[in-house]
């Protein structure tokens, strides 16, 4: 597994396949003892290095600014290790217990190692839990990379 500081091997394949943004990812966050939080239309961008998660009415960001990364089959894995949420002019940590996301870095339909479930291209599946037990799932395309 190689050690990279914040997606930049992510970011520097994902230039050569930028295009318009579509804000077509779903973000999901239950708090424990708390109903699921859906956030719809969510952009998705990958600049200077950090994966960036921003709602649809650009009130709130999650930033991801640290990953582990390696490839299973054609489909890169990466285990994030630092993060943050930007809300209300506020910066704060985000404490993670463990995560993973799988983006499939290629021009083709990639299906997910023993599952039924295929990722499209620039296609992101991103589930992490924190130390206080919330659970951030995404399911997306990703919008826009970005030096």
């Amino acid at each position: 597994m190689r050690f990279l500081s914040s997606f930049v091997f992510l970011a520097l394949i994902l230039i050569s396949c930028a295009t318009a943004a579509q804000a077509l990812g779903t973000l999901t966050v239950q708090k424990t003892d708390k109903p699921i939080q859906s956030y719809a239309k969510v952009r998705i961008v990958v600049a200077n290095k950090t994966l960036m998660i921003t709602s649809a009415d650009g009130k709130g960001t999650l930033i991801i600014d640290k990953a582990a990364c390696s490839y299973v089959g054609e489909l890169q894995m990466c285990l994030p290790y630092d993060a943050k949420l930007k809300q209300g002019g506020t910066t704060s940590p985000i404490h993670i217990q463990k995560g993973t996301a799988y983006v499939n870095l290629t021009d083709t339909d990639q299906p997910l190692q023993y599952s039924s479930m295929r990722l499209p291209p620039r296609g992101i599946l991103f589930s992490m839990t924190t130390k206080i037990g919330t659970i951030v799932n995404l399911t997306g395309v990703i919008d826009e990379v970005s030096k």
